[in-house]
């Protein structure tokens, strides 16, 4: 029976999200069909009590914290200001103000949870940049698009914690592990910029170096984002605070520069509360509907029943994950990051489970096919939030979206390379997270 259902699940889910289906009411319905038509428990007081025990679970408190925090420091100019010293200190180099979007990206999706979030916090401020310096337009939104993805892979992400919450992991050792192959990708996006400005000056012009007065007193204010990003993830790596507080300490820190920056005030605040509310909405009813699929999964029997295939199967570990690989690329071709992600999850732990490979290590992989489906073509959402940013030039048009299609594809080729190299050497991912103080 456990098949029977799965291979009806399959169908169902995939009907659902190619007929545009919202992923929470896709997921929650499919349960709920699948556990009133195969299963024999009672179904409301099942449903109620999944839902109690998600929306009111102490780590999961860490997400509306996480985008609280990046809330407040969008609207209170941090990001502006970090742009701006990345950019005097980057300018220089070959591919000049390529890599203050790469660099800005990175350093802002350690204080913020979501890729999305980021790709609009700097693609916003970036932009308007480059719109007369002369930079190839395509290498410049695929740059901030690529960026963007750094969103969740470098800690505080939100895929982080669905996927501990989902997994069972600690979310700490996770944020942890996401690290270096955070900074990983980050260089390896840095690397082709410079390579490219080399081959051809003429697509990335060299900027003028600020004065060494302004550039050191742009690390002063730089100074701030840095202590908040040590309060967040210092604190986990030392074992002082479990991620929950300390998004708690990230929040304080980022109203704390509010304050400083004159920027709070009633009309502030009432934005930072009801864009964060929106959005820990939406993700919270996606793992609402992902709990209840994968509880009726569970009381199905299909893990176990998809543990004893793989097992019989007799995979290596590489070669499961290889299989995963080629299953994530083809569904994110057409599926959102974090649907993908809360849809498999429920199917793959058993057979990740089977071959006893890390959860760990696969979790950063995980992260980093999700941040490879956002600027994946046709439907990464990075691609459309920074084709929504464009203004029309001199002949009245803002371009298509295939110019950003095109600009993004050597980054998603190099996340992938990133990918490969994590699973080719593990110890990318684990190592630091082995250093870990506490538990």
């Amino acid at each position: 029976m456990g098949f029977v259902a799965l291979g009806v699940a399959t169908v169902v889910m995939l009907v659902a999200f190619l007929a545009g289906l919202h992923v929470a009411s896709s997921l929650g319905v499919l349960g709920l069909s699948l556990l009133s038509i195969f299963g024999d428990r009672p179904l409301w007081d099942l449903v109620g009590l999944i839902a109690w025990n998600t929306n009111t679970s102490f780590v999961l408190v860490a997400i509306p914290l996480f985008l609280l925090m990046g809330e407040l420091l969008l609207r209170s100019g941090e990001s502006d200001r970090m742009y701006r010293v990345l950019a005097h200190w980057f300018s220089p180099i070959p591919g000049g103000l390529l890599h203050s979007n790469i660099a800005a990206c990175a350093t802002f999706s350690a204080v913020s949870g979501s890729s999305v979030a980021t790709a609009a916090t700097i693609g916003s401020v970036a932009l308007p940049a480059f719109r007369t310096r002369g930079y190839n337009e395509r290498l410049v939104l695929g740059s901030l698009a690529g960026g963007g993805a750094l969103g969740n892979l470098i800690p505080p992400g939100i895929a982080f914690i669905v996927y501990g919450v989902l997994m069972e992991v600690s979310i700490g050792r996770l944020y942890i592990a996401g690290i270096v192959p955070g900074i990983l990708v980050s260089l390896l996006f840095m690397l082709f910029i410079f390579i490219v400005a080399l081959i051809r000056p003429d697509w990335a012009p060299r900027e003028p170096a600020a004065p060494w007065s302004v550039m050191l007193h742009g690390l002063l204010d730089l100074l701030p984002t840095v202590a908040l990003i040590f309060l967040v993830l210092g604190t986990i790596y030392l074992g002082v605070a479990t991620p929950t507080e300390s998004a708690a300490f990230g929040v304080s820190g980022a109203f704390v520069l509010a304050l400083l920056a004159h920027r709070v005030n009633g009309r502030m605040l009432r934005g930072v509360f009801l864009s964060t509310a929106r959005s820990t909405a939406v993700v919270m009813l996606i793992l609402t509907g992902a709990f209840v699929l994968n509880s009726t999964f569970a009381i199905l029997g299909i893990p176990y029943a998809i543990s004893q295939s793989v097992a019989a199967m007799h995979l290596t570990p590489f070669a499961t994950i290889g299989m995963l690989v080629v299953l994530y690329l083809i569904l994110g071709t057409f599926m959102d990051g974090f649907a993908m992600m809360v849809t498999t999850i429920p199917v793959i732990l058993p057979m990740l489970k089977a071959q006893n490979i890390d959860l760990v290590w696969f979790g950063v992989i995980a992260v980093m096919l999700t941040e490879a489906a956002l600027i994946s073509p046709p439907e990464g959402l990075n691609l459309y939030v920074i084709q929504a940013f464009r203004k029309p030039g001199e002949e009245g048009t803002r371009g298509t979206i295939m110019d950003v299609y095109v600009g993004v594809m050597p980054f998603f080729a190099l996340m992938m390379l990133g990918i490969a190299l994590v699973i080719a050497f593990p110890q990318i991912a684990v190592w630091l997270p082995n250093t870990m103080r506490g538990k």
